[in-house]
């Protein structure tokens, strides 16, 4: 009687992610317990939670000071503006002012709507993100 070897499975089908496993230590160490994780520890929350909230902090606080000089800068135009009709300088079109202040209102809401998806694109971690950019704005 001839025995003859069944076929490896792995040499048959590709790996689903990673490269092969060297043979002879594939599945040698079971996956851990759920129960046993520390969800608490610094080592998970640190790079998990702890830095993506950071980033997001950092670029809410970032987003609310530059919108605050923006506004400073064209409160202080439209001043000078009003100014200058006062002395008969120049002649201020309250529709174009108007139409002015919403096209830097829609401009403004634009770039925030793209900082806030952006953030939470950060794969699963971008819930702590949003909540560092939200804090950010609050804070700046």
């Amino acid at each position: 009687m001839v025995r003859t070897r069944a076929p490896d499975i792995r040499s048959i089908h590709a790996p689903i992610a990673g490269p092969r496993p060297v043979k002879g230590y594939a599945m040698t160490k079971p996956p851990p317990d759920p129960a046993s994780l520390d969800f608490f520890s610094a080592a998970f929350l640190l790079p998990n939670i702890g830095a993506p909230f950071l980033v997001g902090l950092a670029v809410g606080y970032f987003a609310k000071k530059i919108l605050k000089v923006a506004l400073f800068l064209g409160g202080a135009a439209v001043v000078l503006l009003f100014i200058g009709e006062y002395y008969g300088v120049t002649q201020v079109n309250d529709q174009a002012l108007h139409q002015t202040a919403q096209t830097a209102a829609d401009l403004a809401n634009q770039s925030g709507s793209f900082l806030y998806s952006r953030l939470s694109q950060l794969t699963w971690k971008g819930g702590s993100a949003v909540a560092g950019f939200l804090a950010g704005l609050k804070l700046g």
